[in-house]
């Protein structure tokens, strides 16, 4: 049993991963061997290079020189043929890559590097990309020109055409991306002729009048029955890491307001308060009058015990004695005069 599902995802896990490609032109192979025949008078007119290339390694170099004519009708070309054979009622989206080098011939004649061909021999193709003068045109048989663009030399362009293959107007359709925008939108067409099947022609054929030498380079050709599998995927960038600043101290109340922490420096003593109110007597071991700050007294009645008659309580005992002195010398002189 185990030998059984190894087996069947060998086997099947390939096939889901790959079921909408229904065909690769890419030429990774390094030659044309993808395609299904030539029209080209020599090889050197369709060469498989390494240089330039829009993807992976290799690319064609399809040349056209005036009078190339492999197949003996109108026109001069070198192409590679796809018998892809798409019938009435099937559905394809079609991707490709395309390069018109800076010398590439500006005529007014058409010049085609991309076309559905119809099993018929004779007639224009019900689907082909061109180039006239300037400009690139897109053409459905009975519809005339859907689009155009100016030419742009030297650039990869990419193509996606998402066709439904069918003789009627009604049930037909085309859509068409340039470069990755969408510049047709899908409009009804008839994209086949009755009774016919068609197949893919890629390279350079142009109008024989054309003399200068042409050169067109073709890449990355896919067919294939799902939109995903010719547009490249989205590739989304990885999440870059995010600073979350400076993680917050969980013992901090993140909803109340944190006032900064201010260094205070070294503490400074503050000045001594002076009571301005109170006189400040003079140091005594100084020199010099000691001011009269102080609030004298006022003179008592000399019926207070602490009456001294003006005196200073120093002075007060020699006064009395000196006064009972007299007192006694004037009685001794009144008594004489007696």
């Amino acid at each position: 049993m185990k030998a059984l599902s190894l087996w069947l995802a060998m086997c099947l896990l390939p096939g889901l991963a790959a079921a909408e490609i229904v065909w690769r032109g890419d030429f990774e192979t390094g030659d044309r061997s993808q395609f299904s025949t030539t029209q080209m008078v020599s090889s050197d007119r369709l060469q498989v290079v390494t240089s330039p290339v829009a993807e992976g390694k290799y690319a064609l170099k399809a040349t056209v020189k005036q009078g190339d004519d492999p197949i003996n009708s109108s026109g001069n070309r070198n192409e590679l043929v796809y018998l892809s054979r798409e019938k009435v009622g099937s559905e394809y989206w079609y991707r490709w890559k395309v390069m018109f080098p800076n010398d590439f011939p500006s005529v007014d004649a058409w010049q085609l590097f991309t076309q559905w061909h119809h099993d018929g021999c004779c007639g224009s193709p019900p689907v082909e990309f061109f180039v006239k003068g300037e400009v690139i045109r897109m053409t459905v048989n009975d519809s005339g020109t859907v689009w155009s663009t100016p030419l742009k030399r030297g650039v990869w362009q990419e193509f996606v055409f998402h066709v439904k293959w069918s003789p009627d107007p009604s049930v037909g359709f085309v859509e068409l991306w340039h470069n990755g925008k969408q510049v047709l939108a899908k409009k009804k067409a008839m994209t086949m002729y009755a009774g016919q099947s068609s197949y893919l022609k890629m390279g350079l054929y142009r109008d024989d009048s054309i003399t200068p030498v042409g050169v067109v380079y073709h890449d990355g050709y896919i067919q294939a029955t799902s939109r995903e599998d010719v547009f490249p995927p989205v590739v989304q960038p990885d999440p870059q890491p995010v600073d979350a600043g400076t993680p917050v101290d969980p013992a901090v109340d993140a909803g109340s307001p944190v006032d900064p922490v201010v260094d205070a420096g070294t503490p400074v003593d503050p000045e001594p308060v002076v009571d301005a109110g109170t006189p400040v007597d003079p140091d005594p071991t100084q020199g010099g009058t000691k001011p009269d700050t102080a609030v004298k007294p006022l003179p008592l009645d000399e019926g207070d015990e602490r009456y001294q008659g003006g005196c200073s309580a120093s002075g007060g005992s020699l006064a009395a004695f000196s006064l009972l002195g007299l007192l006694g010398l004037l009685g001794s002189r009144r008594r004489r005069r007696s």
